[in-house]
């Protein structure tokens, strides 16, 4: 029997339940993408459990976590086990986690030994899940079905948990800016991604489904997929099925408060924001943190330790950049030290107040 979407005062009751999130999306500075986090071989607890410690400390309280597919697909039980680790050294350190399951972001994954990042390149390694050939491949749906059942079935009732993030950027089909051929400049590659955009998405059919797989493990948190472009099909299916409302923002202080002025008058439900920060585009701590806490509106900014993700370089870095003066993305160093101080003294007044 399906399970319907949560009403309006069911999602309002779970929001004043709970405190105003404030997280980052965690991977530990060892991992250069979901395989690499989660594969037995380079699961890195250590640093996990410390860089969590050091994400506590400056006032945060969740993490948004990427899981992946092919993970669960070569060992289901020993994949949940490692889950279960990450979420009780979350919890240790007064954490609850959300968990993303599907992501259209960036190349093609495949198991195993990853390579090593591209000196440079923003998330140079990061991997699609389940991919665009699978999402194009019908036959393989069933083996995704019992993904989600698994882990939402496993995780649904664990109070560690806080979210589930069904699939991240879906209809992202493009690969980085970085990686177009020098000789071909960005405007002109912003302008077919936006062309891209109008066009019906292959997501579009496998997201509808993965709602109704979610649904039917009934979880206690809440469901939710975020809207992060301008892609009408996808984004109306998006609002109608999500608990709550979730949406990304890489951009300046004027246009995060007229997105969440729009989402609030038209959806009456809790508003995250699951992705933000992107210093060189105006989506800062000093601008946009006062915001999203004066809101009500949770905020996960990208990033938290500098490391093999890379993504304190900008999107259109490319091969052989080196480090920025001015961080993209990332809050501390690799030995926990602060990028900025004004950033995580903010971070401490606003979550002590």
């Amino acid at each position: 029997m399906s399970v319907s979407r949560w009403s309006r005062d069911r999602a309002t009751r779970w929001a004043l339940e709970r405190p105003w999130w404030i997280g980052c999306n965690f991977a530990p500075s060892t991992a250069s993408n979901q395989l690499e986090m989660w594969q037995a071989e380079t699961f890195d607890p250590d640093t996990i459990g410390r860089e969590l410690c050091w994400a506590s400390k400056i006032g945060m309280n969740s993490v948004r976590v990427f899981l992946h597919d092919l993970v669960w697909q070569a060992d289901p039980d020993g994949f949940k086990s490692r889950i279960d680790t990450f979420l009780s050294l979350a919890d240790k350190v007064n954490i609850q986690t959300m968990l993303v399951l599907f992501d259209d972001c960036w190349f093609p994954p495949v198991a195993g030994p990853q390579l090593e990042p591209v000196p440079g390149v923003h998330n140079s390694r990061w991997a699609q899940s389940p991919g665009h050939a699978v999402t194009r491949d019908r036959t393989q749906w069933p083996r995704l079905e019992q993904y989600v059942r698994d882990i939402i079935g496993t995780f649904g009732q664990d109070e560690r948990v806080c979210v589930w993030d069904l699939y991240n950027e879906p209809g992202n089909e493009l690969l980085p800016l970085a990686t177009l051929p020098k000789r071909q400049s960005i405007p002109r590659a912003l302008k077919k991604i936006f062309r891209h955009f109008v066009l019906p998405s292959p997501t579009l059919p496998l997201l509808r489904d993965c709602f109704d797989w979610a649904r039917s493990a009934n979880p206690i948190q809440p469901i939710t997929v975020g809207v992060w472009a301008p892609i009408p099909r996808l984004n109306r299916l998006q609002l109608a099925h999500s608990d709550i409302i979730s949406f990304h923002h890489y951009q300046d202080e004027k246009s995060l408060r007229k997105t969440i002025t729009t989402l609030k008058r038209k959806h009456c439900r809790p508003i995250l924001c699951t992705e933000w920060m992107a210093r060189p585009l105006g989506s800062q701590v000093k601008t946009h943190l006062p915001i999203f806490r004066d809101q009500g509106v949770g905020c996960f900014c990208w990033g938290l330790v500098s490391g093999r993700t890379q993504t304190i370089h900008r999107w259109t870095d490319r091969p052989g950049t080196p480090a920025p003066r001015l961080w993209h993305h990332d809050l501390l160093h690799p030995d926990g030290s602060p990028y900025d101080e004004n950033e995580i003294a903010l971070m401490r007044q606003i979550t002590m107040n």
